[in-house]
């Protein structure tokens, strides 16, 4: 008998009429129930999904699949997160092998890896796009079949919402889970991938994919190709080709006609080599032929445009996704160890740009030092009396942390240390890299930066001279709490 497992599926979606097979094929397979099926509706609008019962739909708006599978595990309770595209093919006894796969992995081991298989024609070469499709059954870590561990996806912050496609976003996920220390291991159940037929320009349109490349070289380094088993690419050669061809246009308006006919023959033939390679291993029909003859001519600049694209973005700063805010002298005058609501007083300007950002849907929160309780210079009562009255001036915030320990407690909450924040940005459901941390003090800095989240310190007559330095070269110094949120990039 198949030992129970503790485990969710979590299935983005963007509406396929795959969908529904799939569903059945969970709900009644061979081996131990999930503990819940999530389906993510990644469609920005649209009517309800029909699902079967026993089936729980979020909506992610349209964010992306990453943002989607975020949502999915977030929302899970279990001990395993199983991740699986809306278009795969499960076999009858698919929760069994799960089951068998995850059961005896020792704690080191974060996620196990299913083994992919994509079907091809019998009857002919496959095309182009076929061919993509079957590279999956190589690839490692893709979330076609991938469970995690949820702690391993919680100490990472789950996946980069900046990688806007099923691309690269799993690959970016597993390296940050193995720097941690995890493995992933390969799984012995196999999913079928059927192989992708696609429209005439897709594998143009399929360099959008080159942006994410970026982001992932800014990520982790020249080396994340060998890093994730991606193979060489050919980008070096069509930036070359790319050149040549522009050059090739441009030379003869300055009368330069024999340079301009050797840039145009070394885009002839890179072209030529290029349309070649894709044409040989396919059918080779006049249509095929036709298609690759087109598409090559067009791929090489259209790579080079979206990396470009996605190294300038990469390089731009990630808006946050939450905002944290220290409650004494950065949203209420500071009155040492208050324990009288009375006593309460807003900074100037800070209920308005705080409501202003609830109002756009910017979630927000609060992380305070409140070390007056351990002193017993405040009772637990009236330190909820004096929160009360902050949340009465300034409405909800999505989460409240705060420390009452002092300094030699060693809790591990207490500014500068990241407990707090970490919490917040969980009770949030975001990525602690997500949040922005505004507050006065050198400590509201470190602890922002050791949960690996922004920081924004807003100083006033009481901030040290030496907190100021250190948050201008490892954060950022603002002002006013306006110019704060500029700053982060929430601003309205």
């Amino acid at each position: 008998m198949t030992a129970s497992l503790d485990y969710t599926v979590v299935i983005p979606t963007t509406g396929r009429e795959t969908l529904r097979p799939l569903l059945a094929t969970l709900l009644g397979g061979e081996g131990p129930r999930p503990a819940e099926i999530l389906v993510v509706d990644d469609r920005p609008g649209g009517s309800e999904l029909d699902v079967p019962d026993g089936v729980r739909v979020l909506r992610s708006g349209g964010r992306g699949p990453a943002a989607a599978r975020n949502l999915g595990w977030r929302t899970a309770e279990s001990e395993w997160i199983a991740f699986v595209d809306d278009d795969v093919v499960l076999a009858p006894d698919w929760p069994r092998q799960l089951a068998e796969d995850l059961r005896s992995l020792p704690p080191e081991v974060a996620a196990s890896q299913g083994r992919i298989t994509v079907p091809l024609p019998a009857d002919r070469r496959p095309t182009d796009d076929e061919r993509g499709t079957a590279g999956l059954e190589t690839a490692r870590w893709i979330t076609a079949d991938m469970a995690y561990r949820r702690a391993a996806l919680v100490e990472a912050g789950g996946f980069d919402e900046r990688f806007p496609r099923a691309f690269r976003e799993d690959s970016d996920l597993a390296l940050r889970v193995a720097e941690a220390g995890h493995r992933i291991d390969q799984g012995e159940r196999v999913t079928t991938h059927p192989a992708r037929r696609a429209g005439f320009f897709y594998s143009v349109k399929a360099q959008r994919g080159n942006a994410d490349n970026a982001l992932m070289r800014a990520k982790h380094g020249v080396l994340w190709r060998q890093r994730t088993g991606a193979g060489q690419g050919r980008l070096g050669l069509h930036a070359l080709s790319t050149v040549a061809g522009l050059a090739a246009l441009a030379l003869p308006v300055f009368r330069q006609r024999g340079k301009a006919v050797l840039a145009a023959g070394i885009w002839a033939g890179l072209t030529a080599e290029f349309t070649t390679r894709r044409i040989l291993p396919g059918p080779r029909t006049p249509g095929e032929i036709a298609r690759m003859a087109v598409t090559s001519a067009l791929i090489p600049p259209a790579a080079c445009y979206h990396r470009l694209r996605g190294e300038i973005a990469a390089r731009r700063p990630k808006p946050p996704v939450a905002v944290l805010f220290d409650r004494d002298d950065t949203l209420i005058v500071d009155v040492p160890y208050l324990n009288d609501p009375a006593g309460v007083r807003p900074v100037p300007g800070a209920v308005e740009l705080v409501r202003g950002l609830r109002d756009r849907g910017v979630p927000v929160g609060v992380v305070s030092n409140q070390s007056g309780v351990a002193k017993g210079l405040i009772s637990p009562d009236q330190l909820a009396a004096v929160n009360d009255r902050v949340r009465e001036l300034f409405g909800p915030f999505g989460t409240w942390q705060v420390c009452v320990h002092d300094d030699g407690d060693g809790c591990d909450c207490r500014k500068p240390r990241p407990g707090m924040v970490l919490r917040a940005a969980d009770e949030l459901g975001v990525d602690p890299a997500s949040c922005v941390v505004i507050g006065d003090t050198g400590a509201d800095v470190d602890a922002a930066l050791a949960a690996g989240a922004r920081a924004v310190l807003v100083p006033t007559a009481r901030t040290l001279e030496p907190e100021i330095a250190r948050a201008r070269r490892h954060a950022a110094v603002a002002k006013d709490l306006s110019e704060a949120l500029r700053v982060a990039g929430v601003a309205g």
